[in-house]
């Protein structure tokens, strides 16, 4: 399969590297991924994702995009990965968010909706509204990040289903390339921003997929993010918490795919 990763100057003032993979006529897909994570978090969903042309760029002060002073507000973020789809000259995209990546997937989708063909919401929240509790460990981060915090810090996130040990080591990788000030400020500028869903209307089909076991996301939350996207769906993993991606690549895959099929 074609791949290769991409250094993209974007007209938002930096540069992102992003993974191109798949058939440069197969359908689009951006997947945008999590808070403290990197494109890399999605290597164990790729294989699923084979009939699609994917985009996964490394978000803003994360993996190896460019890691400015400021510019960390979630509409700056949503900006950043509109201006992915322009440095790629793709017109629109299905658009698969992980987690808070599901946060800038949605607000992407109101600011922009000519951009979005399709949401799949993947552990996303309806809300990040509030300073979470694990804001104060964050906001006393000094350079440079220690593994063993980061470590620390992912294991605060139940694991419901077996997670390689490559995969979570990956990750603790991801946080420490970030600079505290990143991590900082990535983090208030989604807490302190207005929800998507308050903001604007979502009317492009979209599938939810929720970890039964969730313990930071409520179901009554995920009910009233359903409610808000006309005709979404959602469907539950009863035996996985909030790290859905984590947990369920190949399910995660194989509904996506089938859900995007179904609207071709």
């Amino acid at each position: 399969m074609e791949s290769e990763v991409r250094n993209l100057p974007l007209h938002t003032g930096i540069t992102a590297p992003c993974l191109v993979q798949g058939d440069a006529e197969a359908p689009p897909v951006l997947l945008l991924h999590a808070w403290a994570e990197s494109r890399r978090s999605f290597d164990r969903l790729l294989p699923g994702l084979a009939g699609f042309r994917i985009y996964a760029p490394d978000l803003r002060g994360q993996g190896d995009a460019d890691k400015p002073p400021d510019g960390y507000s979630l509409a700056e973020q949503v900006a950043d990965a509109a201006a992915v789809l322009d440095a790629l000259d793709v017109p629109t995209a299905s658009v698969l968010g992980s987690s808070s990546g599901g946060y800038v997937a949605q607000q992407l989708a109101v600011d922009h909706p000519d951009r979005v063909a399709a949401l799949v919401l993947v552990g996303a929240p309806l809300t990040l509204k509030g300073r979470p509790g694990f804001a104060d460990d964050v906001a006393g981060l000094t350079d440079p990040i220690a593994e063993d915090w980061v470590r620390g810090f992912l294991a605060s996130f139940p694991l419901i289903q077996e997670v390689p040990p490559w995969f979570i080591e990956d990750r603790v990788s991801d946080g420490v390339k970030m600079p505290a000030h990143a991590w900082k400020l990535s983090l208030r500028g989604l807490y302190k921003a207005a929800p998507p869903t308050e903001t604007g209307t979502i009317q492009v089909p979209t599938l939810i997929l929720w970890g039964g076991q969730d313990g930071l996301l409520p179901r009554a939350d995920q009910n009233t993010l359903a409610a808000r996207i006309g005709g979404a769906e959602l469907k539950i993993y009863p035996d996985a918490a909030h790290l859905v991606l984590w947990e369920c690549p190949e399910e995660v895959a194989a509904d996506t795919t089938a859900f995007l099929a179904s609207l071709a």
